[in-house]
């Protein structure tokens, strides 16, 4: 016998205890089993949600989408189709034409969409983040209605529709009132949300008692819509402007317009407000009340929410009517904002259909559709300096668009594309299709 007691043989040299010892030393103690792999710091794991979160993919799918739409604009440049025809003898001439074709590009939709380096004065130079808001205002409305119902698991593609009831019952407000400004913009925008939210609830309602699929009812309310204000512009007495045959409305009076924020040449107007407002309004009630909480609960699982005691279909009926109410202001802003000397049948210009972009790219979020719409606003005032100052399609910014909504809509893509982390659904789907490969070839 050693005369050593059980705990003093576990003990170091001299008796002394190693971790205590470390510890004593300034080094940590390892809780790490032996054997065992110790796991990765905390920070490298933060790093790694982080890259395969969702705002580092919509980042990349925006840039990537632009570098392809830059590789456009260089194939279609002449100056670049004439120096490749002696690339090579001299690379480096359509290397050259090529990135003044990629730049050019890309400075003009930064002159026109955010700031005018060129401009002779401020006023001038701010312009275009101006008319940026100005185009975004109506896809922030639209886009927070669409985003809205995809929150509910409805895919509501019936903007347009809902814009156009909208803008035939403010209209109608906005031109037979006679009232001061702070009485008559009010009634004009709540007109505007009362004839969007009657047709969005129509969808509901159909959806909600019949089970008819909401796409399908969208579809055609769209149509019925569209020929709905073309009559209304071709009827005299209705909404066709007195003393003419043309099928255009009479101006937008004065009391019924959002009023300029700034003087002119800057271009944003009330209306953007009115926008911001809507996204608050929407954040508050998809996230903090207890009507969202019931519609992220169908949109989730509408079985699991009818067995805990939520009413789907008035669920579906809320959130088609209040679609279309946020439809509804964006056709207002039209006729009170965009559009104000008067409109014909055209007056959405296939901003409804933009909104379902606009949705897909802000993740259906509130804040998320107001980023979207911005970046789309921009593209489009940006696309009109392009084609101008570098004879560059509008069409080329079309493309962008679609291609953002293709790599949004593909996360394992891009995660692929720039080597980022995996999603844990896609790993353990790799896995199931392994081990079923080898289940098949047993």
């Amino acid at each position: 016998m050693s005369g050593q007691s059980p705990e003093s043989s576990s003990l170091g040299p001299g008796g002394s205890d190693p971790v205590l010892t470390r510890s004593a030393a300034g080094e940590a103690p390892s809780q790490t089993p032996a054997g065992q792999t110790p796991p990765p710091p905390r920070q490298n794991q933060v790093i790694r949600e982080l890259l395969r979160g969702n705002v580092v993919t919509t980042i990349l799918a925006i840039v990537l989408a632009m570098l392809i739409g830059g590789i456009l604009v260089a194939l279609t440049d002449p100056e670049v189709q004439s120096a490749a025809g002696y690339f090579f003898a001299r690379p480096q001439d359509t290397i050259i034409a090529v990135w003044q074709s990629f730049a050019g590009a890309y400075s003009a939709l930064f002159r026109g969409a955010i700031w005018n380096y060129e401009a002779d004065t401020f006023v001038r130079a701010i312009k275009p983040i101006t008319d940026t808001l100005n185009f975004a205002t109506p896809l922030i409305a639209a886009g927070l209605g669409v985003g809205l119902a995809f929150r509910v698991g409805l895919f509501n593609i019936g903007a347009r529709g809902q814009m156009l009831m909208g803008i035939a019952l403010a209209a109608t407000v906005a031109t037979t009132v006679q009232a001061p400004l702070l009485i008559h913009l009010p009634l004009t925008i709540a007109a505007g949300l009362l004839g969007g939210a009657l047709w969005g609830g129509l969808v509901g309602f159909l959806k909600a008692r019949t089970g008819a699929h909401e796409v399908i009812l969208t579809i055609m309310l769209n149509f019925v819509a569209f020929y709905f204000v073309a009559w209304l512009l071709a009827t005299p007495g209705l909404l066709q402007r007195p003393g003419g045959t043309q099928p255009i409305s009479s101006p937008t009076p004065v009391t019924a317009q959002f009023p300029s924020l700034f003087p002119a040449p800057l271009t944003v107007n009330w209306g953007f407000i009115v926008a911001i407002g809507a996204t608050v309004f929407v954040w508050w009630l998809v996230e903090r009340s207890s009507l969202g909480f019931r519609m992220r609960a169908v949109g989730e699982n509408p079985f699991a929410a009818r067995a805990a005691g939520v009413n789907v279909e008035r669920i579906i009926f809320y959130a088609m009517a209040f679609a279309g109410a946020l439809a509804g202001l964006a056709g207002v802003n039209q006729i009170s904002g965009t559009i104000t000397s008067g409109f014909g049948s055209g007056i959405d210009a296939g901003i409804g259909f933009d909104a379902i972009t606009v949705a897909l790219l802000g993740r259906s979020k509130a804040w998320g559709v107001f980023a979207a719409g911005i970046l789309f606003g921009a593209l489009k005032a940006g696309s009109f300096t392009m084609q101008v100052s570098q004879d560059i399609p509008v069409d080329i910014v079309v493309v962008v668009q679609a291609l953002i909504v293709l790599f949004i809509a593909a996360p394992p893509l891009i995660r692929t594309i720039f080597f980022l982390p995996k999603d844990d659904s896609e790993v353990s789907a790799k896995r199931r299709a392994r081990r079923a490969a080898k289940a098949g070839a047993a």
